[in-house]
C-alpha cells in the first residue's frame, strides 16, 4: 500500500512541539535584533534553519558583514549535503522536480523521521516526503511569525523552555531509531553513537563547531559502512 500525502502530515506530527519551540524563540529572537515582522517571516520563508535563523540574528545585532554572514551561514548548514546524500538513493525514481522539492524543504527533524521509517522497511515516496516537509514548512513559519508577535512580551525564551524544545525531540527521534530498527545490532549502533561523541568532544577542542560536527558524522558514516560490510 502506498502512503499518501496525509501520511506525512501524521508523520510530522510527533515533531511538531520542535518546530514550534524553536520557531518562536527563533521569532523572538528575530524581533530582539531589530528586525520586523515580516522580515522575521521572511527569514523562516527563505531561509527556513533554525540554527541560521538564530546566527544572522546574533550577527546583525554586532553589525557583522554580510560575507561574514553568508559564509557563516553556508558552514552551519554544510551537514545538509550529507542529509542530502544519505536520503537520494531512496527516492532515484522519481523525478528531477520531486527531488528538488524534498531537498529544498529538508530538515534535521524531516531526515530524521525519513530515515527512521527507511530503516522500518516503510514504502516512501514523494508524496509522502512532500506531505512530511511541507508541514513541517508551515508549522516552522507560523511559529516564527508568532515569535515575532510577541517578541516584545517574551525576552527569553529559555524561561519557559522553549530553548530545550529540539534536544528533548531529536532525544524522541533517537529512542524510536534505535527500537525500530531491527536489522542492526544494538552495540552496532551505540559504537556508531560513541564514535561521533567521543570525536566530537576530542575535535571541539581544535576546529570550529560546525567543522567538528561535520567530521565527526564523516567518521561516524564511514564506522557505520564498515561494520555493515563485516556482517
Amino acid at each position: 500500500m502506498s502512503l499518501t500525502f496525509k501520511d506525512g502530515v501524521y508523520a510530522c506530527i510527533p515533531t511538531l512541539l520542535g518546530y514550534v519551540g524553536i520557531g518562536i524563540a527563533a521569532g523572538v529572537v528575530g524581533k530582539s535584533a531589530n528586525l520586523t515582522i515580516l522580515e522575521v517571516t521572511l527569514l523562516a520563508v527563505i531561509v527556513y534553519a533554525g540554527a541560521a535563523q538564530f546566527i544572522i540574528a546574533g550577527l546583525m545585532l554586532v553589525a557583522t558583514p554580510i560575507t561574514a554572514i553568508i559564509f557563516t551561514v553556508f558552514l552551519v548548514n554544510s551537514r545538509h549535503f550529507l542529509m542530502s546524500m544519505a536520503t537520494a538513493p531512496y527516492f532515484r525514481r522519481f523525478s528531477l522536480l520531486n527531488n528538488i522539492g524534498m531537498g529544498s524543504l529538508l530538515t534535521d527533524e524531516s531526515f530524521a523521521v525519513a530515515m527512521n521509517a527507511i530503516a522500518n522497511h516503510k514504502p516512501v515516496n514523494a508524496i509522502w516526503m512532500h506531505g512530511l516537509n511541507v508541514t513541517a514548512y508551515v508549522a516552522w513559519i507560523l511559529s516564527c511569525l508568532i515569535g515575532a508577535l510577541i517578541g516584545e512580551w517574551l525576552p527569553d525564551p529559555a524561561m519557559f523552555g522553549l530553548d530545550y524544545a529540539l534536544v528533548a525531540m531529536f532525544i524522541g527521534l533517537l529512542y524510536l531509531q534505535l527500537i525500530g530498527d531491527k536489522t542492526k545490532s544494538i552495540y552496532n549502533k551505540i559504537l556508531v553513537m560513541l564514535t561521533v561523541s567521543v570525536l566530537l568532544i576530542i575535535l571541539m577542542r581544535f576546529v570550529s563547531p560546525e567543522m567538528a560536527i561535520l567530521i565527526s558524522t564523516f567518521a561516524g558514516c564511514f564506522m557505520g559502512i564498515a561494520m555493515e560490510r563485516n556482517v
